[in-house]
């Protein structure tokens, strides 16, 4: 049995889904979007953070490894 749906409305429908989808993301993407975000900022929190974690990690490095080493012979001993 064939098919009795006609390409021409299916494409037509489609093509009008694309293009809202689309002129909702222009809007969503336009320059005046309050909710957009300040990239460079997020940038330099996200280094300022990692460089903060190896600082501390670098410190605390003997210490850390110490207390680990420690809770393995402990649990190894029982």
């Amino acid at each position: 049995m064939k098919s009795t749906t006609k390409p021409l409305p299916r494409l037509t429908a489609l093509l009008g889904l694309l293009a809202l989808a689309l002129s909702g993301l222009r809007g969503r993407l336009s320059a005046d979007d309050p909710d957009r975000g300040d990239v460079p900022g997020w940038v330099m929190l996200t280094l300022m953070s990692a460089v903060l974690v190896a600082g501390l990690l670098l410190v605390a490095q003997p210490a850390l490894e110490g207390l680990f080493q420690d809770a393995m012979a402990r649990v190894s001993q029982n």
